[in-house]
């Protein structure tokens, strides 16, 4: 039985996007989000990960907040079922609070690549829970994109040797890993009821996420003291990459799929190659190239309909 999505919320149904407008503008969100990772790696070296975490997520709500405070949209908050409250309360959790914050943790003991690897593998699991949850099974052909896309991943980053030192990072890799699959899945079922906007689905589980992460980051971790550079930081992660991309992903999410907008955040790791390649001097191997393009293919494969 699929999630709940809470019924019979009175407000006129927003504009869904077409396919193909769906998968551009989630590419243009996974491109920004890329950009992320090496901002995020500077900003560990001098802020805990929680902290740093709920710093940006809660700057983000901030930002959203007032342009959810319409007339418009209090009055659909105020007609939420408490059925709705809880859905939108879950995703905040499972996608900000366990996923992000699992993110942050793995960063600090793993390399970028090696936590990236870890999170791609929430493609399987969204593929596995899609059919019964959301009653969106996946095609033939999208199956074997999934496959396909994953031996590209095993082939950019074989091998993969993690010492003892690293396994609290793996740890926080799979929990955040688990809630990012989750938190796909719910904001599918949410944004494909076509009856809360985006904007109001961004506000409300980002707000529930971001404090929940902010609120643990400070009492564990506390608040140390923060450079401007870090704070202009935070403010750009906090405004671009998390206000805007979420509110435009959550709006992709009203046509895509959750397999299809899970493997579309895979080609992060394209990305986050090329970033690093460009600003990092990392240099691609053949066998590297070959895996990015298995993870192309792979994508590419998933975006395409049965033909049923």
């Amino acid at each position: 039985m699929p999630c709940g999505t809470g019924r019979g919320i009175p407000m006129r149904t927003p504009q869904v996007p077409s396919r193909l407008a769906a998968v551009l503008l989630a590419f243009v969100v996974v491109t920004l989000w890329s950009s992320s990772w090496v901002l995020i790696k500077l900003g560990l070296q001098d802020i805990p990960p929680l902290t740093f975490a709920g710093l940006r997520y809660f700057v983000a709500f901030l930002v959203v907040l007032p342009l959810s405070l319409t007339g418009s949209n209090r009055r659909v908050l105020g007609s939420l079922t408490l059925r709705s409250w809880l859905l939108l309360g879950a995703l905040g959790l499972t996608l900000y609070a366990v996923g992000v914050g699992g993110q942050f943790v793995a960063l600090v003991y793993l390399p970028t690549v090696t936590t990236r690897l870890l999170f791609a593998f929430n493609t399987i699991l969204v593929a596995m829970l899609a059919g019964a949850l959301l009653r969106e099974p996946s095609s033939r052909v999208q199956w074997c994109g999934v496959l396909v896309a994953m031996l590209g991943i095993y082939t950019y980053f074989y091998p993969v040797d993690i010492p003892a030192s690293e396994l609290v990072g793996v740890a926080a890799a799979l929990v955040g890993m688990v809630g990012f699959a989750l938190g796909t899945l719910l904001g599918r079922d949410v944004a494909r009821s076509e009856t809360v906007s985006p904007l109001l689905v961004t506000s409300v589980s980002m707000g529930v996420g971001g404090v929940v992460l902010l609120a643990c980051g400070v009492a564990v971790q506390g608040l140390p003291p923060i450079s401007l550079s870090n704070w202009l930081m935070i403010l750009w992660l906090g405004v671009v990459n998390t206000a805007l991309t979420f509110v435009m992903w959550n709006h992709s999410l009203r046509t895509l799929t959750a397999l299809e907008a899970n493997i579309i955040t895979n080609v992060m790791i394209v990305e986050i190659a090329v970033l690093g390649w460009v600003f990092l001097g990392e240099h691609l191997t053949l066998i590297d190239v070959a895996g990015l393009g298995l993870v192309i293919a792979g994508t590419i494969m998933v975006q395409l309909r049965s033909s049923r």
